[in-house]
């Protein structure tokens, strides 16, 4: 295998000289050289308020909270995490090229034992759907032109991968990789945040405004998308011993600042976003030949950095 892809990669290289790409094209600057001469002001730091620290045997997975776009769900998940819902529950459920799930493992029986679920404390046990919101002026969107097969409009708000309908005048977030949704039953308004899903695989846009989408993984994603796929039906594992345990989690805000991570989402209404963006649709260089001229909503990653270092998706 590994012979066969460097005879490929030497085939390209060849193509690439023959053709005269070095004398014409100027290569595109890479994801690093461009983020390295980016400026301060183009990062911002999401508030602890909104910032959710969850430990694994494995590490740390660091989700931001969206409660722009489902502020009610937020809120329940804040008090879920302030009563320690979470912790002592397990990653029950890992789909192939879809999600991971975690939550009370009991609540994932046919026929739950009441008497056995954890209490939810002082949070809600249902919530209206937060599936869609308003469009608003005031939130800022960076818009997307390569168009979308899902939505008429496609772009960022807050760091947050988004979609809009104009004629509807709705905004909704994206099932995008590292997307965390809010898990539900049949009806509507049975999904409270106590369980919860990350995309791991391609992009499930055909649920969006079908379940709402509470925040997204900044940090920590292989720790989840490299788990062991459930053989039970939709990813289930079916011994218990397969479950990851959730050791904790935590709210930044609940925390001393020493004990904090230092995390940064680069602005995606930065110039450096921009040119990221522009770097990856029209990428031209030894290997990349032929730039693609578009690129889809889902392809492009938000740059995180924790203590001045790059995160990987």
């Amino acid at each position: 295998m590994r012979r066969h892809l460097a005879a490929a990669i030497a085939a390209t290289l060849a193509f690439a000289a023959s053709s005269g790409f070095a004398a014409q094209d100027k290569p595109t600057p890479s994801a690093k050289e461009l983020l390295d001469a980016s400026k301060p002001s183009e990062w911002r730091t999401p508030d602890p308020d909104n910032l959710i620290y969850m430990q694994l045997p494995t590490g740390r997975v660091v989700i931001e909270l969206a409660p722009d776009f489902t502020p009610l769900h937020a809120a329940n998940i804040r008090t879920l995490v302030r009563e320690h819902y979470f912790d002592g529950t397990s990653v029950n459920r890992v789909q192939d090229n879809f999600v991971a799930q975690w939550d009370d493992p009991v609540s994932d029986d046919d026929h739950p034992d009441p008497a056995k679920l954890k209490s939810l404390g002082k949070a809600k046990k249902t919530l209206p759907p937060e599936y869609t919101r308003a469009i608003d002026a005031k939130l800022p969107w960076t818009a997307l032109p390569d168009g979308d097969v899902y939505a008429p409009q496609v772009g960022f708000s807050e760091g947050f991968p988004a979609a809009r309908d104009p004629a509807t005048g709705r905004a909704w977030l994206t099932h995008c990789y590292g997307a965390v949704g809010v898990a539900r039953d049949t009806a509507p308004d049975s999904g409270n945040g106590s369980s919860l899903y990350a995309v791991i695989g391609q992009s499930p846009r055909t649920l969006d405004r079908n379940l709402a989408i509470a925040g997204r993984v900044l940090e920590g994603m292989p720790l989840l998308s490299a788990l062991p796929r459930g053989p039970a039906p939709m990813g289930f594992y079916a011994d218990a011993k397969q479950r990851l345990p959730i050791l904790s989690v935590r709210l930044a805000a609940d925390l001393p600042p020493a004990e904090r991570a230092n995390i940064q989402v680069l602005r995606t209404d930065s110039a450096t976003f921009t040119a990221l963006v522009d770097a990856k649709r029209n990428r031209r260089d030894s290997f990349y030949t032929l730039p693609a001229g578009k690129i889809e909503l889902c392809n492009i990653d938000v740059p995180v950095r924790d203590g001045g270092k790059p995160v990987m998706p």
